[in-house]
């Protein structure tokens, strides 16, 4: 008998494309990935921080959402975001939420000539259609489209290398998109994504996805790996769905309330807005904060962390050694009064009492691209 394998288990178009570049897969979200490829995740890390690193996130979900002005009206019921005011072609970040603020998932909402379209995180993005579909009463046409693949492309050359394949992406600012043309297919690109660095993610269909990328790898791109895409995030300061962000967690928790329209939190008439309200005015419990170890240890998830009197104060959700500022890093929730910046903290590493410090967010400074879209 041979090893069984998981038919459940799915795969992206660009498959075949990461087995010959030596990838080493995971199981993720119910798909087979790249974690790294030959050269390593340090390696990978470094390329994209220098050069432009070329991720397969054809796992996640990319939601469009088809409506007029009470579709508006109606996803701002939903989202805590201004969308009657937001352009056309443009993104912004933000939740989904249920009534006592915590997240089912955090996403990108872009205004698109039909629509919406939401990008959605992988192991979130089945749960994300049913809640939606049922506060949205079926009223819309939904849809999760399967027949496109989602490639990111980031680093400080990805406006240089993609200029070559697809004129005029330049012009895009950070959170905008537009649709543009690749072998007189339309694909949609957004200046985005997860890295710190400037960068696009391009929505194309599967049939096309192969070529496009050998054409960003003959540029001077490389394939990188979920391994590298995670220390990048973590020195950003991104938060990762499930570590940092859960259905226990409100934004306001996570430090994310810049995310939340101040309009809207006086408008009040959004799911989880008592909640948010409520914490905005009195203050939280805990708070997503950032961590510096002292020394050279890493505190991975679940850490547990200590105040100076010993006494235990939260704990790690994510952390990992970071190569761009040659040290480990750490991001974990902490009781509020411990989270001043400086603050010196100890993490249970092995049995072991490590010190650290409270510090601010990002670890490594990003560099996106501001500014308004010609």
């Amino acid at each position: 008998m041979g090893e069984r394998v998981n038919m459940k288990i799915k795969k992206t178009p660009l498959f075949k494309l990461h087995q010959e570049n030596s990838a080493k897969f995971v199981e993720f979200a119910g798909y087979q990935m790249p974690i790294q490829y030959a050269e390593g995740i340090v390696e990978e890390h470094k390329f994209t921080r220098n050069h432009a690193g070329i991720f397969d996130v054809s796992h996640m979900g990319q939601l469009f959402i088809h409506g007029n002005e009470n579709l508006i009206k109606d996803l701002e019921k939903i989202f805590p975001l201004d969308l009657k005011n937001l352009k056309m072609n443009h993104s912004k970040y933000s939740f989904l939420m249920n009534d006592e603020a915590g997240i089912y998932d955090d996403l990108i909402i872009t205004k698109i000539e039909t629509g919406f379209m939401i990008i959605l995180n992988a192991a979130c993005k089945e749960n994300d259609f049913e809640i939606l579909s049922r506060l949205l009463n079926d009223k819309y046409k939904m849809e999760i489209d399967k027949k496109r693949s989602l490639i990111a492309i980031q680093g400080p050359r990805s406006a240089e290398i993609l200029g070559y394949i697809i004129n005029g992406v330049s012009d895009l600012k950070f959170m905008s998109g537009n649709r543009f043309m690749f072998q007189e297919k339309k694909v949609y690109i957004t200046r985005s994504g997860y890295t710190g660095e400037d960068g696009f993610e391009v929505s194309i269909s599967n049939e096309l996805v192969e070529e496009f990328t050998k054409k960003l790898i003959e540029k001077g791109a490389k394939l990188i790996g979920l391994g590298a895409r995670d220390t990048l995030r973590l020195e950003a300061g991104l938060c990762l769905y499930g570590h940092e962000l859960d259905k226990d967690k409100t934004p306001v928790e996570a430090n994310l309330k810049w995310a939340i329209s101040k309009e809207r939190v006086l408008q009040g008439n959004f799911i989880g807005s008592q909640k948010i309200t409520k914490q905005l005015s009195d203050g939280v419990n805990k708070i997503r904060v950032g961590i510096k170890p002292e020394g050279r240890i890493i505190a991975r998830e679940k850490t547990k962390i200590f105040n100076q009197s010993d006494s235990f104060i939260g704990e790690i959700t994510s952390g990992t050694f970071g190569p761009s500022v040659n040290g480990p890093v750490a991001m974990g929730y902490v009781e509020n009064k411990f989270s001043e910046q400086n603050t010196k903290v100890f993490l249970e590493v092995r049995g072991k009492k490590h010190p650290a410090n409270i510090c601010g967010l990002p670890f490594y400074k990003k560099s996106y691209v501001k500014g308004v879209s010609k």
